[in-house]
């Protein structure tokens, strides 16, 4: 089995769970021992062994599908080998079980009205189509109503920083593109659209957007380059009517703000905004977590090897600081830097609140931080964007909201920090509480 998707160098030795899952459909003779001593080396050489369901029983044999997870195709194809070398387990077929969820795309395009009999056609299409059309053109407002855009987002991206995997190409973002207008109609049954648009330079990028965002109800932007994505998002901002906002951005600080509110809360600091937030990394996302922290009452220093990072907070109002000094006066460190090992048990003041995000690996493990004295610590597995944008935008679109501000988004960080299980930062997206409480929040915010 191949994989257009290169592995990730070194995943074993930088830690972290494994997580490339397969479906192994093996064959196995009938006798004690068979299975244990295939899962045994699985196991052995460092691979998860997931639901494991009997396919078929015959009289000397059995077939099972078997879920592995490994951390890469080359961790994979060592089990495989290690499975024909040291077992008489006969693998029949290896399923990517990714690959598999994404045959033929994610999302499709459906009707909400019959469509059944010539009347039927006769009322959504030609002529009486016309009348709604005559409509709109004399009312515009009247096609929120009328029309499918008052319950659309369009997801748009360039695919210039996708993910982990940098910048590939409008084409190959289309997959998580499609991932998020899964989310929006699992979670707030919104309809998002995917707009993957094969052009670098910002302004034409912009062009492009503004153009075709006349149908849709909100302007969802999603994974594009530094520091491009500031100066798409304000231009898009200032030139369109509808919602507009960069969820590698503020949907990220969002749910960062949940998670710094949960953990107050757990420190029995909640309520407190006499304190000093270091955020460590102004990417895109730092950024927008430092901007957001200060807009609900926190002091915040930066931290960032860039000149340019440091300039864009400070002309936001923030601080900025070396990583030493904002670490010593820190009562909440955060992080998102994607740098193992960055903060050092050395850097922890007593007391602190440390936040080291970046995924599979943080900047210092919980463990570590909460040893060298941190009141609490945690890192980023569970600090999932999906919590807060879906209820964003549901919300800004059904009050007819213009714009996305700092007010709907602290309502959302509240509204989602309120139900943390005790001791976790934010809730499960599965939670169904969470998006309706966030709807809730920001409609009353905005």
């Amino acid at each position: 089995m191949t994989s257009p998707v290169p592995p990730e160098e070194g995943a074993r030795q930088r830690g972290g769970l494994p997580d490339y899952d397969v479906v192994l459909t093996v064959r196995n003779a009938q006798r004690p021992g068979m299975i244990g001593a295939l899962l045994g080396v699985i196991g052995e050489h460092g691979a998860l062994v997931g639901d494991i369901e009997t396919r078929y029983v015959g009289r000397d044999h059995f077939l099972r599908d078997v879920t592995v997870s490994a951390y890469d195709q080359p961790h994979l194809d060592e089990v495989l080998k290690a499975i024909r070398e040291e077992t008489e387990t006969e693998i029949q077929n290896v399923r990517d079980l990714v690959f598999e969820r994404h045959a033929g795309g994610k999302i499709r395009v459906g009707r909400t009205t019959a469509a059944d009999t010539p009347e039927d056609l006769r009322y959504i299409y030609t002529p009486g189509v016309a009348r709604v059309c005559r409509a709109i053109e004399q009312d515009p407002a009247l096609a929120r109503q009328f029309t499918s855009m008052g319950h659309t987002v369009a997801i748009v991206s360039n695919g210039t920083r996708v993910l982990g995997l940098g910048d590939i190409g409008a084409l190959a973002s289309l997959p998580v593109m499609e991932g998020k207008a899964v989310l929006y109609d699992r979670f707030v049954g919104l309809s998002a659209v995917p707009l993957v648009i094969d052009e670098d330079d910002p302004e034409a990028f912009v062009d492009t957007v503004c153009r075709v965002a006349v149908g849709f109800g909100g302007i969802h932007l999603e994974d594009i380059r530094t520091p491009d994505c500031f100066w798409i998002e304000d231009e898009l901002i200032r030139r369109l009517p509808q919602p507009v906002m960069h969820d590698d951005q503020h949907g990220t600080a969002t749910v960062l703000l949940a998670a710094v509110l949960s953990a107050l809360r757990h420190t029995d600091r909640e309520g407190r905004r006499d304190l000093t937030c270091a955020q460590v990394g102004l990417g895109a996302a730092g950024l927008a977590i430092a901007r957001l922290l200060m807009d609900a009452g926190f002091d915040v220093v930066g931290v960032d090897p860039g000149a340019e990072a440091r300039e864009r907070l400070e002309a936001s109002g923030g601080r900025t600081a070396e990583l030493h000094a904002a670490a010593e006066e820190a009562d909440v460190l955060i992080a998102t830097t994607g740098v193992i090992g960055l903060i050092t048990p050395e850097m922890i003041r007593p007391g602190q609140v440390v936040l080291a995000l970046s995924n599979p690996i943080p900047e210092i493990s919980p463990e570590a931080a909460v040893e060298a004295g941190a009141a609490f610590a945690a890192d980023g597995r569970s600090v999932n964007n999906a919590l807060a944008f879906p209820g964003l935008f549901k919300a800004a679109l059904d009050v007819g909201a213009p714009a996305i501000t700092s007010a709907m988004k602290i309502a959302a960080a509240e509204a989602i920090s309120a139900l943390a299980p005790d001791q976790e930062l934010v809730p499960s997206p599965f939670d169904p509480r969470v998006h309706e409480r966030v709807i809730k929040a920001v409609s009353a915010a905005a």
